[in-house]
């Protein structure tokens, strides 16, 4: 189980009620600076620019503030982007960006969707059109499948395991709150941990794990809790004198029950999650594949 306080109101196109981290953009965005770099380009490309603003403009519109200092979600996404070596003055044009974009009344829409017979998939946008945004969403559901292409005048049924299509699949996810922290290893280690722990349980945590750091040097431990939870608890560990570091503060659609996908399957859900990533009023992808 991997990888926000004020939501937007969000409405399913389907029937159905209303990494963890989903797709978010960090190694993409590493990617491409790498690319960058390595030709020696000081300009950030289009694409890259797309993947910043909706990054940006998700921690601000879920953290209610462009402001670092009053949202810790959106603090913890420009220290990424600048560990990143995204440029200041990129980043400052983003925010400014993405803080225009949070009053532009756009509307947060969550789309649900059954890819190939069984991944269930939900699409977070942001829309001034949902007429269109939704006809897109259709049509690159409808142009990735699976399997051999279908024969002229073959008729299909409109629910083939190969294809992709707007359906109820919100049973399939529960929605969470995720706080993340890394914790400096040595001798008084565990007993931070299990003070850090019964803090978190009492703001609201409702379970944890721990786990290695991505050195030597730390530990980490993530705490899931309940949406409205979130803000509490976050300012609760951050504020605990325990922590080296906030690594994560955020909203995710984590899976019920994961699915473990044929290869297939995997190779094509990775081309269609990349198709719906390309889509301009697209802000995140969550599957019942993530874990």
């Amino acid at each position: 189980m991997l990888r926000l306080p004020r939501i937007l109101p969000c409405r399913l196109f389907s029937t159905s009620t209303a990494s963890l981290a989903g797709h978010n953009k960090w190694s993409k965005i590493k990617q491409k600076k790498g690319a960058n770099d390595a030709s020696k380009s000081a300009t950030i490309s289009r694409a890259q620019r797309e993947l910043i603003y909706k990054d940006i403009l998700v921690a601000v519109r879920t953290g209610g503030s462009a402001d670092p200092e009053k949202n810790l979600t959106l603090a913890v996404t420009l220290r990424r982007l600048k560990e990143l070596d995204v440029p200041k003055d990129n980043i400052e044009r983003t925010l400014a960006r993405a803080s225009r974009g949070k009053d532009k009344g756009g509307e947060a829409i969550t789309y649900e969707a059954l890819a190939f017979g069984s991944v269930g998939v939900i699409i977070e946008c942001l829309s001034d059109n949902t007429t269109r945004t939704v006809q897109v969403i259709r049509e690159i559901l409808h142009a990735n499948r699976v399997g051999p292409v279908p024969s002229p005048g073959l008729i299909l049924c409109s629910f083939s395991s190969a294809s992709s299509r707007i359906a109820p699949v919100g049973f399939m996810f529960q929605r969470r709150g995720i706080v993340r922290v890394a914790i400096d290893r040595g001798p008084a280690s565990q007993d931070a941990v299990e003070k850090l722990v019964e803090l978190a349980l009492d703001e609201g945590a409702l379970d944890f794990e721990e786990s290695a750091g991505e050195d030597d040097s730390t530990i980490e431990l993530m705490f899931t809790c309940d949406p409205v939870a979130l803000s509490r608890l976050t300012g609760a560990v951050t504020s605990s004198g325990k922590c080296r570091e906030l690594l994560a503060s955020e909203l995710v659609y984590s899976p019920l029950e994961r699915i473990d996908p044929s290869d297939e399957i995997a190779s094509g859900l990775e081309q269609l999650i990349t198709a719906l990533e390309g889509n301009e009023d697209t802000l995140r992808v969550w599957t019942t594949v993530d874990s």
